[in-house]
């Protein structure tokens, strides 16, 4: 009976053993230690950094930040994304119990006088048995699965994280999207109304021989251009607003804003961090690693296929040949044991061994090239923002320039001290201008949208914001 006992203790020593290589887990050896358009010290990443807000309460607008809510509740990809998440979580039960025993149970009634060979006599046969089987994990087989199922569950876990980042992204850039296009459509319309003035004027001046027939003509032009423009704004909001809703898991409807986006100050602090970080921040960079650890753990699947398995059965129960002696008749019993090992088979469980190397080595240089898309993506934001500002500063001061050229131009052509053609260029360069103004102010609001997606995305939810200040 001793001997028994050591036997099972050291076949469950070997079960814990695991033919998957060594997942390295060493981040690129040649990853920059600095970002080159970062111009802020590092400090440290510490939870209370502006990088883990939910940055998009930085913006204090409130419609914005019930969109992103109801998003986050209703949007299609985002649900599909967490019942993957339970898919993934069932798949890690479903594969952790191979592990264990199973234990099954029999029954059977019969009446016959066949038993493999013909029998002189007719005889009954009833018997409940419950049955227990294990496959012996020698070589860490099933170990080696539960781990790449375990991986997947994280690597499931971070996919719903990358999707809602990508998803307040999406919301954020739309919106503010549909933020110029609202102030283009005013300022057209503000556009078209002065040059309605205008045009009665010129029609008058015409009209008495003032001024020629190529000044009304010019003039006409001008107010057409600007008439033009209030349509195709309208086609323009309208197209944003359906695919907003579309974001938010609605059908196609008109979403009412109550700011200017020339209110909205994009003059943030740019947070920053070593570059390190990003590998332990980013979802899609979290979801790729476990994706790379978990094709190594099935390497370890694949090379316990080429090994022996050992299977125990035991059996005990009841069985008679009369069931009104089924349960006095004793206990019947059988214990069993069996090997399975491969021979020959033309290197079938070799090649799957190198199959599955092969798509280790793709997963692993996959890895490589989400960590370097996402040091591309940081850095075209920190640039952005930086010319941006630049930039943003000196629309302005074109459109206060051109506003005011356009206000003198009038004076002087209303006192014939120049011709319609001065007037007519300061127009166009301040309708120009102005439009400019504004679809740059959305380009830069959407810059800083982009750091803080490509620097990981931040807090989603209230309850990860208390996790995490919690955990420190």
């Amino acid at each position: 009976m001793l001997n028994k006992i050591l036997i099972f203790f050291m076949l469950s020593l070997l079960a814990a053993c695991s033919l998957a290589p060594k997942f390295q887990e060493n981040k690129p050896t040649d990853m920059p230690q600095t970002f080159l358009n970062d111009t802020i010290p590092y400090d440290s990443l510490r939870s209370d950094t502006v990088v883990n807000l939910r940055w998009w309460d930085i913006f204090k607008d409130t419609t914005l930040q019930s969109l992103i809510k109801t998003g986050l509740q209703n949007n299609k990809n985002v649900l599909t994304a967490a019942w993957r998440i339970e898919e993934a979580r069932a798949a890690l039960g479903y594969t952790r119990a191979n592990s264990y025993p199973f234990l099954d149970i029999q029954a059977s009634a019969g009446r016959g006088n066949f038993s493999n060979m013909r029998l002189a006599q007719i005889t009954n046969n009833f018997f409940i048995v419950p049955t227990l089987s294990w496959e012996i994990d020698i070589w860490g087989k099933y170990r080696s699965a539960n781990q790449a199922a375990k991986a997947e569950l994280l690597g499931s876990e971070a996919n719903l994280k990358a999707i809602q980042v990508e998803l307040i992204s999406a919301i954020s850039n739309t919106y503010f999207q549909l933020l110029d296009f609202n102030e283009r459509l005013e300022i057209s319309k503000r556009t078209l109304a002065t040059r309605d003035s205008a045009l009665k004027i010129m029609q008058m001046r015409y009209d008495k021989g003032v001024i020629p027939e190529i000044d009304l003509n010019q003039a006409q032009i001008q107010r057409s251009i600007a008439a033009a423009a209030i349509p195709l704004y309208v086609r323009m909001i309208a197209y944003t607003q359906y695919g907003l809703s579309v974001l938010l898991g609605h059908y196609p409807e008109q979403i009412k804003t109550d700011k200017g986006i020339l209110s909205l100050k994009p003059e943030l602090d740019i947070p920053s961090g070593m570059p390190a970080s990003l590998l332990e921040r980013r979802p899609d960079i979290i979801a790729a690693y476990q994706l790379a650890k978990a094709q190594n753990a099935r390497i370890g699947v694949a090379v316990a296929q080429r090994l022996p398995s050992i299977n125990l059965t035991g059996a005990a129960g009841l069985a008679s040949a009369d069931l009104a002696t089924l349960t006095t008749s004793g206990l019947a019993w059988s214990v069993g044991g069996s090997l399975l090992s491969p021979i020959f088979n033309f290197n079938k469980n070799k090649r799957r061994v190198e199959i599955e190397k092969a798509r280790a080595k793709q997963t692993e240089l996959q890895y490589e090239q989400t960590a370097l898309t996402a040091f591309k993506e940081v850095e075209n934001a920190l640039v952005e923002i930086q010319t941006g500002k630049e930039e943003l500063q000196a629309y302005r001061q074109q459109v206060k320039a051109a506003v005011n050229a356009e206000r003198l131009a009038k004076m002087r052509y209303d006192r014939g001290v120049t011709s319609y053609l001065e007037l007519l260029e300061a127009e166009r360069n301040s309708f120009s201008a102005q439009l400019r103004l504004s679809e740059f102010t959305q380009t830069l609001l959407n810059a800083y949208v982009n750091l803080y997606k490509a620097l990981g995305g931040g807090w989603i939810s209230p309850e990860e914001e208390q996790n995490s200040s919690q955990g420190q």
